[in-house]
């Protein structure tokens, strides 16, 4: 069993390289993991998934810029490619459930929400992955023709997260039981209360938990009925 020392070198590793957009490094420390027997999931959300919110916050302060983005979305997924096959969910975190998700219309940046999915079908869910710039009537189309649990919202800028506003209404309209999370920079809990939101998640981790928690409530109240 790896030492707790071990275990938070590789972390920072895994955490490091994604940041410095290092895929030699990444691909180093996850086959470190699983030769050493980490838990692959762990290495995931306390390595990379973590590496990836402080990359999030360098964008935000405008310290790194798309470019930077998609070199540090290239080495989290080596590492998503090397650990991911290796996860196993135990029945408490197995999800069973469907979501819809993707960027809304005029929004284009989706390394974000690539994460989550990434996340998501880890977990066992099946993602309906809309892409990015998504009409938003798309949104209730595709809720509505797969009939998913979850629909989840993405948006990086202030002048597009305004459509989540539109798509919630809608998607309450037509199914008042769907499940709706938002995220993305400019998105708060704040926002997602006022606007009827289900749920908020500012990062990956956040969002799968958020996810769970919304799929155990509805299997919750679909067997009282």
């Amino acid at each position: 069993m790896v030492s707790e020392e071990r275990r938070a070198e590789i972390l920072e590793k895994l955490k490091n390289g994604v940041i410095r957009f290092d895929e030699d490094l990444v691909s180093e420390a996850s086959h470190e993991a699983l030769e050493e027997g980490m838990d692959p999931y762990e290495a995931i959300m306390d390595g990379l998934a973590a590496g990836m919110d402080v990359v999030g916050e360098l964008f935000s302060k405008k310290e790194y810029f798309v470019p930077e983005m998609l070199m540090c979305a290239d080495a989290l997924y080596v590492g998503l490619d090397i650990l991911g096959p290796h996860v196993e969910m135990d029945e408490s975190h197995q999800a069973a459930g469907e979501v819809v998700i993707g960027t809304v219309e005029g929004d284009v940046h989706d390394i974000g929400k690539n994460l989550v999915k990434t996340m998501f079908e880890i977990a066992g869910f099946t993602v309906h992955d809309l892409g990015r710039d998504v009409p938003l009537d798309k949104f209730v189309e595709e809720q509505l023709r797969t009939d998913s649990d979850i629909v989840c919202l993405s948006a990086m800028m202030t002048t597009t997260m305004l459509g989540m506003k539109t798509v919630i209404e809608k998607l309450k309209a037509k199914n008042p039981d769907v499940k709706i999370m938002i995220g993305g920079a400019p998105v708060s809990m704040e926002i997602a209360e006022r606007w009827g939101a289900d749920g908020y998640a500012p990062d990956a981790h956040n969002a799968l938990q958020e996810a769970l928690n919304m799929i155990k409530g509805l299997r919750e109240m679909q067997a009282q009925k």
